[in-house]
């Protein structure tokens, strides 16, 4: 096995994969040895619609497969066509006594062979088309003899078909349908890097700050090389503009007139993220909002055909108004064929877009909370310029120990912990700096009111969690104590409050001194703290105890699972540990100043 591959080789492994993905539809059928998938149940009164290609693209083709799509699908090798005879036992799967359109993408291999597929079905006198589909705008009008190659897109194209097919077209409408569909498409793809090959040793790549615009799905050289890589949003800007500007001499395939209904249809190569995918679609609804004017009545986005691992996406447009215009059907029909639901991987992506509401009905604002009013009788009051200087000592020190922080969880956990904790302290200096100004009064109880929202609306994980119970703790019993500051002092005051809101933190964690958390700081802290009424000594037990985590193996929390810590070496410093103390020594440095 190599580190980027399950499987170190390709012996075998489409028509494995091709029986694990017909186990997720018992109704499909596989003829391994031709590499088809086919559904058995395919109405002979109907168009049988088949598609394939090479592998490595799934879902596509094979899993495009089932009622209202693909009658059947046959793959290749990894990105190589599949034969003459493979196409022909497909067609003889799903025998139609209306006839066989075969649609495929626009590459010189599928062409020839689905192409004598065609010939030599009707050469048996069996009705027989090839709807050969393109849509990548890279790939301009000037000096291309081959066409548009196909990306994505295809898909919507199979949907389409698929439907209009359930519903009776005929072979010839149904190429007619698929060519109009086609021709209103505008797609582009950029890539982070190249695909990996299982069983290949040599892999191209690009280098970490390039970005390659107009790249194909077979690891096929891009129209162009960004670098330095622009971020997505100009990114975004960029494919955008290659899609939709009308005036480009070169690629300016689909007209967009104001009020066209359209589809985006975004593809996952393989490698993006669900989390980047999610960002990437917000960011075309916006840009294409903001300077197209366009607002899709379809969005559908997800792993639609992939790359094997490519760290790449494509993005198309189809301009169902285009469609409507240059075809029999009207604008409600065609939506009705790409909402007519399957029993395919289609579904992955579709949604129930029947219903679609405008974005602004869907992004929901919460209502604007009122800012709380502090109790003066039950605030605690201090120098102002020290308040000040305290917090922005303790928030500059942890921001500077961020990369330390996110390198040892990343080590020992889920990394991050220094991100959190740096968002926190950031947060706090906008409250300082911001119209607020919360520490200018030298208001503790303000302080403390405005961490317990950070801490609650900006901080998440365990850490963020534990830290809010803490801090919210700590600040009602000083509000209820007040009086022991007259008595017996300020010092004994934070001691007591500290002691409470350790207390009361046990109660919802089990982490003890020893578990190599960040209660390896607090509570040698706290407990010195309560001992000394001295916060020097507060801060030398906090020390101590972030340092004694490296001696540490984790008791608690993610870094449990990690097999590290038990041959003896030192282990970097519990790195939540470690964030507590730099803001517990920066609060006693401010003073000393």
């Amino acid at each position: 096995m190599s580190k980027r591959h399950l499987f170190s080789s390709l012996e075998g492994l489409v028509p494995k994969a091709l029986r694990g993905i017909v186990a997720s539809n018992p109704r499909l059928n596989l003829d391994e040895t031709n590499r088809v998938v086919f559904d058995p149940e395919s109405p002979k009164s109907i168009v049988s619609i088949i598609s394939g290609g090479g592998s490595g693209h799934e879902p596509a083709w094979s899993g495009y497969v089932g009622t209202n799509m693909l009658a059947a699908a046959v793959g290749g090798d990894v990105f190589a066509s599949p034969s003459t005879k493979q196409i022909l036992a497909a067609v003889e799967a799903v025998p139609s006594d209306k006839g066989t359109l075969l649609v495929i993408t626009n590459y010189t291999g599928d062409c020839l062979h689905f192409g004598l597929a065609a010939e030599k079905t009707k050469a048996k006198g069996n009705p027989c088309r090839m709807l050969i589909c393109g849509d990548d705008v890279s790939i301009g009008k000037q000096g291309s003899l081959v066409g548009r190659r196909g990306l994505a897109a295809q898909i919507g194209v199979l949907k389409v078909l698929g439907a209009a097919a359930a519903e009776g077209l005929s072979l010839d409408e149904l190429f007619d349908l698929g060519t109009a569909v086609n021709g209103q498409i505008v797609s582009i793809a950029a890539t982070l890097d190249h695909c990996h090959v299982p069983g290949r040793t040599e892999h191209g790549a690009l280098d970490p700050d390039v970005v390659e615009i107009g790249t194909g799905p077979h690891n096929e050289p891009g129209y162009k090389k960004l670098s330095p890589a622009p971020s997505a949003e100009g990114l975004v800007k960029e494919m955008l503009r290659y899609c939709l500007d009308e005036t480009d001499p070169v690629r300016g395939y689909v007209k967009f007139n104001p009020g066209d209904e359209t589809v985006l249809l975004v593809s996952n190569f393989g490698g993006m993220s669900n989390l980047e995918m999610g960002g990437l679609v917000d960011e075309l609804l916006q840009q294409l909002l903001a300077d197209w004017n366009i607002e899709p009545v379809r969005v559908y986005a997800g792993s639609i055909e992939t790359s094997l691992n490519a760290p790449a996406f494509s993005v198309s447009v189809i301009n169902l108004s285009g469609v409507a215009a240059t075809s029999p059907y009207s604008l409600d029909q065609i939506k009705g064929f790409f909402d007519l639901k399957t029993d395919t991987a289609w579904e992955a992506v579709a949604g129930s877009q029947r219903y679609r509401r405008p974005r602004a009905d869907q992004l929901v604002q919460p209502p604007v909370e009122e800012r709380k009013v502090i109790d003066e009788a039950r605030d605690i009051k201090i120098d102002p310029v020290l308040l000040e200087r305290m917090l922005r000592r303790a928030c500059n020190d942890l921001i500077k120990s961020e990369p330390d922080l996110t390198r040892w969880d990343t080590i020992m956990g889920d990394g991050d912990c220094g991100l959190t904790l740096e968002t926190g302290a950031k947060a706090l200096l906008e409250a300082i700096d911001g119209p607020h100004k919360i520490a200018a009064k030298g208001s503790v109880i303000e302080v403390l009111t405005e961490l317990e929202e950070i801490l609650e609306g900006k901080m998440g994980g365990t850490l963020g969690g534990i830290l809010g119970i803490f801090f919210v703790s700590m600040r009602t019993a000083l509000q209820e104590n007040l009086e022991l500051a007259k008595t017996e002092g300020f010092v004994s005051l934070w001691s007591k409050a500290l002691s409470h809101a350790i207390h009361h933190l046990e109660q919802y964690t089990p982490a003890k001194v020893g578990d190599r958390t960040v209660m390896d700081t607090l509570i040698p802290f706290v407990e010195a703290m309560a001992a000394t009424k001295s916060l020097e000594e507060g801060v030398a037990a906090a020390v101590a105890g972030s340092e004694n985590t490296k001696k540490l193996k984790a008791r608690l929390g993610r870094a449990t699972y990690v097999g590290t810590g038990t041959d003896g070496k030192e282990l970097p410093p519990d790195p939540g540990a470690w964030g507590a103390m730099v803001v517990i020594q920066g609060l006693l440095a401010a003073i000393s100043e």
